[in-house]
């Protein structure tokens, strides 16, 4: 039902010439906008860390004012990797960003009653970041995002990140499907494939899943809906010398698959290079060569 047979939209022009008939066909396509959300006020970064720590909401919004004076579209705000003290920290952190960066936000976390607290602290509905095929009860979430108008990431992860390209989007289908009967419309969420290390395991192989992920659910969900990937993940583990090249790279390759929304370390100077040069390839923005430096 959601992975309906995709239909373009051709135009065909003949030709004489020599003699001989050509048939020339024009595909209908629409470049999107890709959304580049600031990952860096993650648990990762040491200096947030320990601005949350000490409750620096002075320190998060100057760090905010920096990702959108860098060119971001958006902020990831995360506080812990359980959930365990977000409904203390989450709203300070968000109240914090928004207040520095004036940008909207993406709210990463599973604790609903810390995202109660937290979105009606954003100026405008945020992303919900995210929910998987493991919330049993994904009820009162689905809930807030309807009520709130927000937006939803829905996560290919069901245990563990699935291995193949049907895996990840059994999980993705049924997660529209809930979204869906909830009255949450297809493009107030945002499909995740679940990128992974390239280093680790068959990390190769999920990161070509997570590839061909986009390209289907773009040709064949019906309504459309958004994609997102979180890019710095493909490369944890790797030398700092070689993570820009593999992290920029891995961008453009997901770009040209129609990728929506990316989350990226806007303090990494070739990775933004790379954003910047596909927001002109998009048409985006205009081109100049010394913005590149």
């Amino acid at each position: 039902m959601i992975f309906s047979e995709f239909r373009q939209r051709l135009w065909y022009t003949r030709i004489q010439r020599d003699n001989i008939l050509v048939v020339i066909i024009f595909t209908e396509f629409k470049e999107e906008y890709m959304l580049v959300i600031a990952d860096n006020l993650s648990i990762r970064n040491k200096a947030y860390s320990e601005a949350l720590k000490k409750r620096d909401a002075k320190k998060i919004e100057a760090m905010a004012k920096e990702l959108a004076a860098k060119g971001a579209d958006m902020i990831n705000v995360q506080v812990s990797r359980d959930g365990a003290v977000d409904e203390a920290l989450l709203p300070m952190a968000v109240e914090a960003a928004q207040r520095g960066s004036g940008l909207p936000l993406c709210l990463d976390s599973r604790n609903v009653t810390a995202l109660k607290k937290s979105v009606p602290l954003c100026e405008e509905p945020p992303i919900i970041n995210y929910l998987s095929a493991d919330e049993k009860d994904p009820g009162e979430l689905l809930t807030l995002v309807r009520e709130t108008k927000a937006n939803l990431v829905i996560r290919a992860l069901k245990g563990a990140v699935p291995a193949t390209l049907e895996a990840k989007l059994m999980i993705i289908q049924d997660l529209i499907e809930k979204a869906n009967a909830a009255d949450i419309p297809n493009e107030r969420l945002f499909a995740d494939p679940s990128a992974v290390h390239i280093a680790r395991g068959n990390g190769q192989e999920h990161l070509l899943n997570t590839h061909e992920s986009i390209v289907v659910l773009n040709e064949m969900v019906d309504p459309p809906l958004n994609t997102v990937v979180w890019i710095s993940n493909v490369t944890t583990g790797l030398p700092k010398n070689v993570s820009s090249t593999v992290a920029s790279a891995y961008l453009s390759y997901l770009a040209g698959a129609g990728l929506s929304a990316a989350m990226v370390d806007m303090n990494d100077a070739e990775l933004m290079k790379v954003v910047y040069l596909i927001k002109a390839f998009r048409d985006e923005i205009t081109f100049a060569a010394g913005d590149l430096g």
